[in-house]
């Protein structure tokens, strides 16, 4: 046992602990007595999203532009072969959620690719933010950046095939629930391929299953690419905003695909943040 002075400074009874736990083969409490608590989930969470949002802003801006350009552009060239009812409702609402998938799922699983192959993930590292704020954070900004697109994708959408525009606040809960979902998987694309060119192949390849299979009316799909569909985070995005076109929708149906999107996102969410910590100690 070792007695301590009262007079001792505050740094040497610190370091003193921290010798001892050393000495007792416990590292976790020796980071702690020398580098202090982690900061709580929430502030750091809030501190990342605005640094990404900041330091995104100019370069997403021209990218945001060209996924919305996309998905009128495909609304126009689907006018020609669909004329109105179910199908219209699917391609209206595949299309919106296409502008999510291209910046959540594309745009997300480069920036992780890139941020590993280049060491980024060293930066944060060094920091005492919990690795799901990092996550988090990275993907609510990038998310943020789809609201402008998907809602004017959506209105022009809806003018163009004579849909109502009565429940366009759905999008307010479909764009953050399909936003997680897609920006988990982006991320955990990202953080696990092994090179960056892999992982821009990775989210090229997700956005356009969210495009082929969330635009095309599902009617006229084979069973296998129905099933493919299905196992698509976007997908239940694309049915609960869909559902919403109907003369009365069926609020329970919507209701149980925003909380499948949910649960999905909170599993994508969750393998991203794993997938970082795994990347962060190699």
């Amino acid at each position: 046992m070792s007695v301590v002075s009262a007079d001792a400074p505050a740094g040497a009874t610190a370091g003193r602990d921290a010798a001892t736990a050393v000495r007792d083969g416990d590292a976790g409490r020796a980071a702690a007595v020398g580098l202090g608590p982690r900061a709580r989930l929430w502030p750091s969470l809030a501190a990342v999203y605005r640094a990404q949002l900041s330091r995104a802003r100019v370069a997403r801006i021209p990218l945001l532009f060209v996924a919305t350009f996309q998905s009128v552009g495909i609304m126009i060239m689907m006018r020609g072969v669909v004329s109105g009812g179910g199908e219209a409702r699917s391609v209206v609402a595949g299309a919106s959620i296409v502008v999510v998938a291209y910046v959540a799922l594309n745009l997300l699983a480069q920036y992780f690719g890139q941020l590993r192959a280049s060491g980024g993930l060293d930066h944060y590292a060094t920091l005492p933010v919990p690795p799901a704020a990092v996550v988090l954070g990275a993907a609510a900004a990038y998310a943020s950046f789809t609201v402008p697109g998907t809602l004017i994708t959506a209105v022009f959408g809806c003018l163009l095939f004579g849909l109502p525009l009565g429940n366009l606040w759905v999008l307010v809960a479909v764009i953050p629930l399909a936003g997680a979902a897609l920006s988990g998987l982006g991320a955990a694309c990202g953080l696990l391929a092994p090179r960056p060119e892999h992982a821009t192949l990775l989210g090229q390849l997700g956005m356009s299953a969210a495009l082929l299979l969330g635009v095309l009316p599902p009617d006229h799909m084979p069973g296998i690419v129905r099933l493919a569909r299905d196992l698509l985070p976007s997908t239940y995005g694309v049915e609960a905003y869909a559902r919403t076109f109907a003369a009365r929708p069926d609020w329970v149906y919507v209701g149980v695909d925003m909380a499948v999107c949910a649960a999905v996102g909170v599993v994508s969410l969750a393998v991203a943040t794993w997938a970082y910590r795994r990347a962060a100690v190699r």
